[in-house]
This record gives structure tokens, sequence and C-alpha cells, in this order.
């Protein structure tokens, strides 16, 4: 477990180092570009990410499960799988311009539409290729290789910046970051595990689809259960009220980036141990600590000192700030359910459970387009917020209800009572703080970030004795 806490710390502050700086340069690409140009290049992002779905087809789960129980698997189902893999990315894009056709996207915006989904797809391609990593408990050099693209198209934005920054020369910028990063995974997947050759066999790739159509389905849901928001809010009310939504929910992207770090990782160790679950328990008790705890702080903050995530709008109007503000503070709470939450997901997603959470997501995503034919065209970004917020909820108490009743692990009562305590806790005294006193933004968070340790320790979530276990030369090596 202390190695495994490695690999998890390695994994976070590589994250640290380059996705902060991310999303400070795309706030400023936003301001420049403006609210509705912005908004319609995240629509079809959104519709991109949707549509993608169909270039993998379950097969990275389904492969990181199988080579991370049976070895053996990647050397007799490889040959076949990267060609069907790469083939299935040309009838992804396919797809994605005609459903934008069917949208009602036309010209120039067909163009950007598969500029943008062309980038997306060299992407997931990549992370079809660092899944064999993780199944082998590579996680540090996974977790090198994850934050490559955003370092390469972080130095191409700032680069960009002072010359000129269009809309052409960004997405470009996206299309060949995607590229070289895809082309950097392929070259040390051969060189950790030595080159494939591709043999085409059909019965292999015939039984790998329908093994990973599973995973597929649910991955298609989680895909339109997370964007449909964006691209029903760009169709129904306006570009620039996608605009305001994307630079709330960039926020959510970037904190929740950790999160979709750290699971990835319980994934690969919940499916090493699929009949053991004693020690599936242990990882899941762990687990959510290491996901939710973090989390707390920075949700604790933004209900509090929201606003000060937007100083870069230098042409944005006050009103547009406030807007932005209040769709952050709810979206946020959105992540306060995830941060509990979404382990359990991991936990049954790894262990076969994978069509009843897929059931799940479509009941969410029927419940999010309805309140979204509804709310969207009059209540616009704030609409999707609390569109979002409900689903989040609703798919949760699911995820408890079939961990409780079809795997051997339970629930941690205890463990979420006490995370919430702290996290009421923490709030109280944020709000006591801020009572009379004026005090500049870092100082307040400094002071609440000591306040938020002692929480952790008097509430008893983390231990002394298990920090002392962490330290270099202490503890036991699992």
């Amino acid at each position: 477990m202390k190695r495994f806490f490695g690999n998890i710390s390695f994994v976070v502050l590589l994250n640290l180092l380059v996705k902060p700086g991310w999303v400070v340069v795309e706030n400023l690409v936003q301001d420049r570009l403006g609210h509705a140009t912005f908004g319609l290049i995240t629509a079809l992002s959104a519709l991109t990410l949707v549509v993608a779905a169909l270039s993998d087809l379950g097969l990275t789960p389904y492969s990181v499960q199988r080579v991370a129980a049976e070895p053996g698997f990647m050397a007799e189902t490889f040959p076949t799988l990267l060609p069907l893999r790469g083939a299935l990315n040309f009838v992804a894009l396919a797809a994605m311009l005609v459903v934008g056709w069917g949208l009602g996207y036309r010209g120039p915006e067909l163009g950007l539409l598969a500029a943008v989904g062309a980038a997306l797809l060299l992407a997931q391609y990549g992370q079809f290729l660092r899944g064999t990593l993780q199944a082998h408990q590579k996680f540090n050099t996974d977790a090198v290789l994850s934050v490559v693209e955003k370092f390469l198209l972080l130095g191409a934005v700032l680069v960009l910046l002072p010359v000129g920054l269009t809309l052409p020369r960004y997405v470009g910028a996206r299309l060949g970051a995607a590229a070289f990063t895809t082309a950097l995974l392929y070259g040390l997947m051969t060189r950790f595990f030595g080159r494939v050759k591709y043999r085409w066999k059909g019965p292999v790739a015939r039984t790998a689809l329908r093994a990973s159509l599973p995973f597929a389905l649910m991955t298609l849901l989680y895909g339109v259960n997370e964007r449909i928001d964006m691209v029903m809010l760009e169709r129904l009310a306006s570009p620039t009220e996608a605009g305001y939504y994307a630079g709330a929910y960039r926020w959510v992207d970037a904190v929740m980036m950790y999160a979709w770090t750290v699971l990835p990782l319980f994934f690969a160790k919940f499916a090493s141990v699929p009949k053991d679950a004693g020690a599936q328990r242990e990882l899941l008790r762990f687990g959510q600590r290491i996901v939710t705890l973090p989390l707390l702080f920075v949700v604790a903050f933004i209900f509090f000192r929201g606003e000060v995530v937007f100083w870069q709008f230098k042409h944005s109007s006050p009103a547009e700030i406030a807007r932005m503000t209040l769709c952050l503070k709810i979206l946020f709470v959105n992540v306060l359910v995830h941060s509990f939450f979404a382990i359990y997901s991991t936990l049954l997603t790894s262990t076969t459970h994978e069509r009843a959470v897929s059931w799940l997501v479509a009941l969410s995503i029927a419940l999010n387009i309805g309140l979204n034919l509804v709310f969207l065209p009059k209540f616009g970004a704030i609409a999707a917020s609390v569109d979002t917020l409900i689903c989040a909820a609703a798919v949760s108490v699911g995820y408890l209800v079939l961990v409780a009743r079809r795997t051997g692990v339970g629930v941690p009562g205890r463990l979420l009572a006490r995370l919430l305590l702290c996290f009421g806790l923490l709030c109280g005294a944020w709000a006591g703080l801020q009572y009379g006193l004026f005090l500049s933004w870092w100082l307040e968070a400094g002071i609440m970030a000591v306040v938020f340790g002692l929480l952790v320790l008097g509430t008893g979530l983390v231990r002394r004795n298990e920090i002392s276990q962490l330290l270099p030369g202490r503890g036991v090596k699992s």
C-alpha cells in the first residue's frame, strides 16, 4: 500500500505541475476568442467526446482488466486489437461528422468539428496504449505520459498568445500535440513490450468486441451524461451561454482531473484482486480517503472564494463574471458528490458489474435530457449546472445500492459520516473566519488549510501512525 500511495502521489504531483497552468492559459484563450466562439469550440469538443466512445468500444478498460489479471493476454490479443482500435477511429470520425450535420452544423463548423474530433480520437488511442502500462502496474511511467499532451499544448498556446491567437491556430495546436503524443506512446509501448506484429484474426476480434461491449456501453453513457449539457446548451440557448458554462466547467474538469487520474489506478488494483473481497475492502477504504479528502478542501474554497478563479477575464462584464461564478458554485456541489461516490463506480466496473452501472447512467441521461429540454431555453447555463447536480446525486445513490447488494465489500458508512462531518466543520470554520474579517483570499486559504489538516486528524480520517508509515524508511511495502 505504501508503494501504491507513492504511485498516486507521483501522478498527482505531475498533474499539479502541468494542468493548473493549462487551465490558466485556457482562460486566456477564452478571454481572447470571446465567450461565443469558445462556447462553440467547447460544444463541438463535447460532441466529439460523446461520439468518440465508438472509437474505443470499451476495448481500453477491457484490455486493462484482462492484462492485469492475465499477463499473457497481451501477447495473444494485441496483434489484432491494435489495428482494430485504429480502424474504429476512422469510423468514429465519420460518425462525428454525420451527427454534427444532423445537429445543424454546416460549412466551417463541420471543418472545425473534424479537426477537434481528430485530435480527440488520437488522444483516445493514446489512452488505449497507456492502458498496457496501467495493467502492468507501471503507474509512474504512465503518470509521466499522461501529462505530455497537455505540456506540449501549453507550450504551443503560450507561443501563440503574443504572436496572435486565432481559432485556426488554436485548433491546429491541439491537433499537433495529440498527434505527437500518440506517436510517442506507440514508440514507448513497443520499447517496453516489444514490437507488435499486426495479425488480424476475426475470431479474436469478435471475442474481444463481445466481451468489451458492457464497457463500451458504459463509456458511451458516461460520455453522454458528462457532455450532453454543453451540446444542448449551445443548440437550445446560445453559444454565449455555452461559453459561460464552459468557463465554470473548466474548473470542474481541472479539479476532477485529480479523481480521473487516481481512479484508473484503483481500477487496475481492484481488477488485480477480482475474488478477494477483503483486499477490495481495504482498497476501498484507502481509496475513499485518497479521492475525497483533497477535494473537500477545494470545494470549500470555491464555495467561499469562487470568484477569484475568474481573474483573467478582463473583457467580461461584472454580470458575466457573476453568472459564471454562480454556475461554478452549483457545479462544485456536483464535485462534492463525485468526491464521495465516484470510487464506488470504479469498484463496480472493475468487478464485472458494468451492465448495472450502465443502466444507472442511462437513467441519469434520460433525466438530464428531460430537464435540459424544459429548462435550458429559459435559464441557460444556470439550468445546465443544476441539472448536472441532480443527475450526479441520483446516480450516486444507485452506486451505493449496487455496492451494498452485489458485492461482498459493503459501504463504509462510518467513514462516509466522518468525511461529511469533516466537511461540515470546515465550512463552519470558514464562515466563522469570514465573519467580520476581510482577509486576502490567499491568507484566508492558508489559514483554512491548517484548520483542515487539524480537522482531518481530529476526526480520525488520517491517523498519526498512518502518516509515519508512509514516511521514507518506515512501513512495509506491498
